[in-house]
This record gives structure tokens, C-alpha cells and sequence, in this order.
């Protein structure tokens, strides 16, 4: 047996976790600080389980889950209880995908397992729908606000009989 398959899970851990706080929020485009927070909310693991006063140290599957983590909070604009209500029931379908992977799951638990799985997506979607429309939501105000905009200049123009300048072309979704 070589000194690899000696180690238990916490040397090897160790040996993988070779980043330090700072690198890691480099890598990540964030602040140690947030990086602290998000641990000690519970959006990242390992803030107990590191002994106090000691430098953090991270692996690059921490650093990938650093990335997503503020990936979705980015894309989604979620509350960072949302933001947790997603990551759980993510980590939740991981650990159903492992158990499906096992040959020896016999078809019935494979179906609970499914059912289990597809609650899971059904929180997911459940927050995901609701920002996209809220999105909708605004970008239907915008778009009325817009015509609006629109629709007073052209009074002014007609008013002033066509004695100001053209209006200068916008781009597509144009920023008025």
C-alpha cells in the first residue's frame, strides 16, 4: 500500500486544500470577507470544521463552488436564503445522482430515488421562475415607459413642427 491509500479522508483533504483564503478570492473575484460570510451562513462548507486561529486552506472543488455559488447569486439576483434553498436541493439531486449510479439499487428505490430528484428540480425551477418574472415584470414597465418616452417626444415634435433635431438612432435594446 503506497502512502495515498494510507491517508484517511481528513490527510487527504489536507493535501488537496493547498489555497489560501486570499488566493481563493482572487481565483474567484471576490473578498476573503465574503468568502468568511458565505461559510458562516452556510452557503460554503468548512468554516467548523477548520481549528480556530488557523490559515483556511481550500481546494479547487472549494473554489468551484465558490464560482457557482456566486455564479447563481450574479445570474439569478437571489436572496442568499434562496441562494442556500437552491444550493441544498442541488447538493441534494449530487447525492441522489451517486445513489443511481450504484448497480444495486433495486428498481423501486430507483423510482423513490427519481421522485426525490424531480422535488429537487421542482424547488429549483420554483425560485428560477419566479426572478425570471420578476424580470418580466420590469422589463415589461421599461418597455411601456419607453413608448411613453417615445410617444411624448414625437407630441413635442409635432408641437414644435418638426424644428428639432432627429432623434439619433438607438441600438438594438437601446438603453432609453
Amino acid at each position: 500500500m503506497d502512502a495515498k491509500q494510507q491517508d484517511g479522508p481528513t490527510e487527504q483533504a489536507s493535501r488537496d486544500a493547498t489555497l489560501r483564503i486570499g488566493e481563493v478570492a482572487k481565483l474567484a473575484g471576490t473578498t476573503p470577507r465574503t468568502i468568511r460570510y458565505y461559510e458562516e451562513i452556510g452557503l460554503l462548507p468548512g468554516a467548523a470544521e477548520r481549528p480556530s486561529g488557523q490559515h483556511r486552506l481550500y481546494s479547487q472543488g472549494e473554489v468551484d463552488r465558490l464560482r457557482e455559488v456566486m455564479r447563481l447569486k450574479d445570474l439569478l439576483g437571489l436572496t442568499l436564503e434562496n441562494l442556500r434553498t437552491l444550493l441544498a436541493a442541488e447538493e441534494a439531486r449530487a447525492e441522489v445522482r451517486a445513489q443511481l449510479k450504484r448497480e444495486d439499487v433495486p428498481p423501486q428505490r430507483r423510482r423513490e430515488l427519481l421522485g426525490e430528484a424531480l422535488g429537487h428540480l421542482d424547488r429549483q425551477l420554483e425560485l428560477v421562475e419566479h426572478r425570471a418574472g420578476e424580470l418580466q415584470r420590469l422589463r415589461e414597465e421599461l418597455l411601456d415607459t419607453r413608448k411613453r418616452v417615445k410617444r411624448r417626444i414625437r407630441e413635442i415634435d409635432a408641437q414644435a413642427g418638426g424644428s428639432f433635431a432627429p432623434e439619433p438612432p438607438v441600438a438594438a435594446g437601446g438603453s432609453s
